[in-house]
């Protein structure tokens, strides 16, 4: 006589149960920050990822060659299936989401409204991430336009999407403080791991009607423009608070930047100074220990750069290589 385990038997019931209730999800992201909330997911035994929707591959680099965006990179590593449409705007896409049957939609900074009929497709709606804390920061920027403006905290809000752009009602949000030394890039990265670490519970919890999504206050509503390469200029006459920041904000794109003699010098990181020397805007004047230039308020030294097809550098080694002359500027 074969004998068996009734615990096995068990758990594998309760293992199909589980399968038959997991949690249907359309995916949709595109750049580095969606993809640790794609990963949390993938990780999740009750979740299954029914399709990743990610934008076109895009040219970059010098040679133009098309490049992947990160989110499919994931999704090919993690055997997702994997949709590029070049618009979600008709039958097509319609159809294909409709097929899926999926419970609910996530967005990770997919980089498109999603239009009104396929909101109404999904039955528990589009949870869409957005790292800031809104209704502050709506739209492209909030990343940097948080530390642009020497803001102490930003955060994740977790949305129900709406047609209006980041104005959906607040299913969850988690603040965090900004430190001191955050850029762009080190401020994304965090903001993309807590936004990892608390979706896939947000989900579950929206799903199973466990939160109550809140209305964002209008008021209080501020919005966000796509960056373009002109927004890293530096305009010296501005004052040195605000330029720090800026080089801090923009990196790892667009980056702030001067020109010197026509040629394009990358700000990379930049300290406020006790030096009571007086600059012109733009002005700059070595000491023993470091570079400085004139602002519209104090001087600012500049500690890291980097020039046109050149690694980054102390702004003290650019200055002896450059050979400029005293009393150089940069242009106006």
């Amino acid at each position: 006589m074969v004998g068996f385990d009734v615990r096995s038997v068990d758990r594998s019931i309760g293992a199909l149960h589980d399968m038959a209730e997991s949690i249907r999800i359309l995916f949709l992201g595109t750049p580095d920050f969606a993809v640790p909330s794609l990963r949390a997911l993938v990780a999740q035994p009750d979740m299954e990822i029914v399709l990743v929707v990610t934008q076109p591959d895009r040219p970059a680099g010098r040679g133009r060659a098309l490049q992947p965006p990160p989110v499919k990179m994931a999704a090919l590593e993690l055997g997702l299936p994997i949709w590029q449409p070049t618009s979600l705007r008709g039958a097509e896409v319609e159809e294909r989401f409709r097929l899926l049957s999926p419970a609910v939609g996530v967005v990770v900074a997919y980089g498109e409204l999603i239009p009104r009929r396929l909101l109404e497709l999904v039955p528990h709606g589009f949870l869409n991430v957005h790292p800031s804390l809104l209704p502050r920061y709506r739209g492209a920027s909030p990343i940097q336009a948080a530390l642009l403006n020497g803001d102490e905290m930003t955060g994740v809000t977790v949305i129900l999407l709406t047609p209006e752009l980041d104005a959906g009602p607040i299913v969850r949000q988690v603040a965090v403080p900004i430190l001191p030394e955050d850029t762009g890039q080190t401020l994304s990265s965090r903001l993309a791991a807590l936004a990892a670490e608390i979706l896939p519970e947000t989900v579950r919890d929206w799903v199973k009607g466990k939160i109550a999504a809140v209305p964002q206050d209008e008021q209080q509503a501020t919005y966000t423009r796509p960056l373009s390469k002109e927004d890293g200029r530096v305009d010296w006459s501005l004052p040195a608070e605000r330029i720090e920041r800026a080089i801090r904000a923009l990196q790892p794109w667009p980056c702030a930047w001067t020109l010197i003699r026509g040629r394009r010098l990358i700000l990379l990181r930049a300290h406020l100074t006790q030096n009571e020397q007086r600059l012109a805007p733009g002005c700059l004047a070595p000491t023993s220990t470091e570079l400085l230039v004139g602002t519209g308020s104090c001087a600012l030294a500049l500690d890291i750069v980097q020039p046109e097809g050149k690694k980054p550098m102390t702004g003290l080694d650019w200055w002896r290589g450059a050979r400029l002359a005293p009393g150089s500027c940069f242009d106006a």
